[in-house]
């Protein structure tokens, strides 16, 4: 922590063009290696070829993004004074050191959409990946920015696992870094959040989802069911914005389901390797675990199988669970796994109401063709993002992201993350001597 903050203090005094050309040749770097980078990812992550090319993307425009960032510090801004011969400026300066905390899941860019913009405000990281893809979510980015010319002590990275190293809320309660990004499960980020607050540090926690993907009466259920494969089954479920309860119209949810149980039957699993392959492994036993366990107290409880998968290996292969009741444990669990699960609606109005309906609140989506009734039913919606005709995973790095409720605190994306890893100073020149009343 004493190397960051003394490495910070002198990479805050460097120009925005400085900064920017660090991060434009971790852009180079990251794109000559991006087979490599590719290999990797598949092999510590169980994800597909696509996953790693989704992530590899994202990361991309994470970084071009943060490009930005760079120009949008030390600027000064003139306030008029109230005392005769006062001048007001108030600045905006890098905050300091930064923690930051990623998952497993995509790891490369839920860690670099954290780093750079930190980085290109003039703030140090200390940074720690989920242990499981350490090399994909720590060790490919540090080297990157290290064969890029970042100072030493700017970035740091620690492959810990505070379960067994004796570690524990150190990065936490540390009284140096001035802000935690933790993205990660719900249980985690209230345990976080509570360190944070008794310490007085800033956070933005990007938590866990059990986000609905609405199916109105109008829909056209094609289109539908091809946006609902996606959001469900892309990197095995295993994402935060992943689609979990889907919503229908009870006079289509028979075609709809009928659909969406053939087109899941289909789809290919096994090799992550394999271009082919849509399902890949789960990332460890651990997760697979509690994927079955989900998937047995379902049965015990009586819901509906309309598809019944398997485990192959660390695969699992998808699972439809179709008649769900909203406020049944299945319903209200985030299972991410490729397990799915449909609930039938009497109204588009019951299928809103129900949508907010979880102690979450990340990603949501929305299918109709009335897109005039579908913004105002969107603002209904207790979620930080709604996607009108898609499905809930999408990323733009200069959008506002993240959660409500039990799904986070903060955004993320440009500008809303310059205020947060940035702070506000007021310096005050005193031209004219000034008179005292004593």
């Amino acid at each position: 922590m004493t190397t960051a903050q003394a490495a910070q203090k002198e990479w805050a005094k460097t120009t925005p063009e400085e900064r920017k050309k660090v991060i434009r040749k971790v852009i180079a770097y990251l794109e000559a290696h991006k087979e490599e980078i590719i290999d990797i990812y598949t092999s510590e992550t169980g994800g597909t070829i696509l996953s790693a090319n989704i992530a590899l993307q994202i990361t991309f425009e994470e970084l071009e993004e943060a490009i930005k960032f760079a120009d949008e510090v030390n600027i000064v801004k003139e306030v008029p004074g109230m005392i005769e011969g006062k001048e007001n400026h108030v600045y905006r300066v890098p905050l300091g050191v930064i923690t930051s905390i990623s998952p497993f899941n995509f790891p490369l860019n839920l860690s670099v959409r954290t780093i750079a913009p930190a980085i290109a405000l003039g703030n140090a990281v200390v940074h720690k990946p989920d242990v499981a893809t350490g090399i994909t979510g720590g060790v490919i980015l540090t080297k990157a920015f290290e064969e890029a010319g970042l100072p030493a002590g700017v970035l740091n990275l620690l492959l810990t696992d505070p379960k067994t190293d004796g570690t524990g809320d150190y990065l936490l309660e540390h009284p140096i870094p001035r802000f935690i990004s933790f993205t990660g499960s719900t249980a985690v980020g209230r345990h976080v959040g509570e360190i944070a607050g008794r310490n007085l540090k800033k956070v933005a926690l990007e938590l866990g989802g059990n986000n609905p993907f609405i199916v109105l009466s109008d829909a056209d259920v094609d289109r539908a069911v091809d946006a609902a494969i996606f959001g469900k089954f892309v990197h095995q479920g295993q994402i935060c914005m992943i689609t979990n309860r889907i919503i229908v119209h009870k006079d289509i949810a028979d075609e709809f389901t009928a659909k969406f149980v053939e087109r899941a039957k289909a789809l290919p699993f096994g090799d992550p390797k394999d271009p082919s392959t849509v399902i890949g492994p789960l990332i460890n036993e651990r997760q697979l675990e509690k994927a079955q366990a989900i998937i047995e107290n379902a049965k015990k409880a009586g819901v509906k199988l309309a598809l019944e998968g398997e485990r192959v290996g660390n695969v699992l292969t998808p699972y439809v669970f179709t008649d769900v009741k909203n406020d049944s444990e299945l319903a209200q669990t985030e299972v991410f796994s490729p397990v799915a699960m449909i609930i039938p609606v009497g109204s588009d109005e019951e299928a809103i109401k129900i949508a907010s309906e979880t102690e979450y609140g990340l990603s949501s989506a929305l299918f109709t063709q009335n897109l005039e009734k579908a913004e105002q039913f969107a603002l209904q919606i207790d979620s930080g993002v709604t996607h009108i005709n898609d499905q809930t995973v999408n990323a733009q790095p200069d959008i506002p992201f993240g959660g409500n409720k039990a799904s986070g605190v903060g955004r993320f994306g440009n500008p809303w993350l310059i205020e947060e890893f940035t702070t506000t100073k007021w310096v005050s020149v005193q031209k004219k001597y000034r008179e005292f009343p004593f």
